[in-house]
C-alpha cells in the first residue's frame, strides 16, 4: 500500500513539474489610475525617488525601511536602494529613461527575499483636467 501511495505522489509531482516547465518565465502587470492634475505636477512625484514615501504603498509596509539615494538627484540616472523587513526585502531601482512629461522607465531589481529584475514604466496621458497614469511591469 505504501508503495502505491509513493508512486501516485511521484506521478502527481512529475505532472506538476511538467506543467510548470511549459509555462513562460515572464509576467506582465498593468495598473491604471486617473488623477485630477496635469502631468507636469505628477511627474516629479515619480521621477524623484525622494518623493516616493509620500505615495508608494511599499513605503508604508515598513516605516523603518532604510533608503539610500545615489546617481542623479532625479530623472535619468537616479538610483534608489532599500533594505527593509520581510515584507519589502532589499532591492534597487534606477531610472533608465525619462521623457518629460510623458513617461518614466525604471529598472527594478529585487535582491531579497527573491532575486528578480524587471523593467517598469509609468506613462502619463493628459485628458483635459485629468491625467491617466498607466504603470506597466
Amino acid at each position: 500500500m505504501f508503495k502505491k501511495i509513493a508512486i501516485v505522489l511521484l506521478v502527481v509531482i512529475a505532472l506538476i513539474l511538467g506543467l510548470a516547465f511549459t509555462k513562460p518565465d515572464t509576467f506582465a502587470v498593468q495598473r491604471v489610475a486617473t488623477i485630477t492634475a496635469p502631468p507636469e505636477k505628477i511627474l516629479p512625484l515619480i521621477s524623484d525617488f525622494h518623493n516616493w514615501p509620500a505615495w508608494s504603498p511599499w513605503e508604508k509596509r515598513d516605516p523603518a525601511m532604510q533608503r539610500t539615494f545615489s546617481g542623479a538627484p532625479n530623472g535619468k540616472g537616479a538610483v534608489y536602494h532599500w533594505t527593509g523587513d520581510a515584507d519589502v526585502g532589499r532591492g534597487r531601482m534606477e531610472i533608465t529613461d525619462y521623457a518629460a512629461p510623458a513617461s518614466v522607465t525604471i529598472k527594478l531589481e529585487f535582491i531579497e527575499p527573491v532575486a528578480m529584475a524587471s523593467m517598469t514604466q509609468f506613462v502619463l496621458t493628459p485628458q483635459g483636467e485629468q491625467t491617466t497614469i498607466t504603470w506597466n511591469m
